[in-house]
């Protein structure tokens, strides 16, 4: 199973950033962990959604978002820890308000959305926690609102079992939400 997630991801992901126009593209990478974050642009993931008979307003709703697709491999011997309440997203006017899985539940419950629906979407968004073992990988999609000016991301990775290692820091600098092609 892990093995299809993981190829439908990189699949996934190859067709979004194809689409796009201005998508940013970063890359980290040392010897304990190999991080990539792309921005995917409105007309591809209208088509995901589309194509999976998502309702339109639904739809109209996910267009005005910037998808930030990050995928995070653990090449150490020892756990790293993703917890996106370590993620910090800001641009020059501040923070900027990630939009968790408890801002999307309460959107698609409001509007009735149906629960397969809810469902598929939630399957797309990166994990709130995750402890990733030597070797593990692991992707999905961070929200923002699409502000139309560059952000920056500041992640920290915890290490260790017992989360006492020391921290990975992470900057992502200058980061663009994808638009559609002309």
């Amino acid at each position: 199973m892990k093995i299809k997630f993981t190829l439908f991801y990189i699949l996934y992901n190859i067709f979004l950033t194809t689409q796009s126009h201005a998508a940013t593209k970063a890359e980290f990478e040392n010897q304990q962990v190999k991080i990539r974050i792309a921005t995917n642009a409105p007309q591809p993931i209208s088509a995901f959604y589309e194509g999976r008979n998502f309702q339109k307003n639904m739809i109209d709703i996910l267009k005005q978002q910037c998808f930030v697709s990050v995928s995070v491999k653990n090449k150490s011997n020892h756990f790293i820890w993703l917890d996106l309440s370590q993620w910090q997203f800001s641009n020059t006017d501040g923070k900027i308000n990630r939009l968790d899985r408890h801002y999307w539940k309460a959107k698609w419950q409001e509007m009735k959305i149906p629960l397969a629906h809810q469902s598929t979407f939630r399957w797309t968004l990166l994990p709130e926690v995750l402890d990733f073992h030597p070797n593990e990988r692991e992707g999905g999609n961070i929200l923002l609102p699409r502000l139309g000016k560059p952000f920056n991301i500041s992640a920290r990775f915890y290490t260790g079992k017992d989360k006492k290692g020391k921290p990975i820091d992470l900057n992502f600098n200058n980061i663009t939400c994808a638009t559609d092609k002309p």
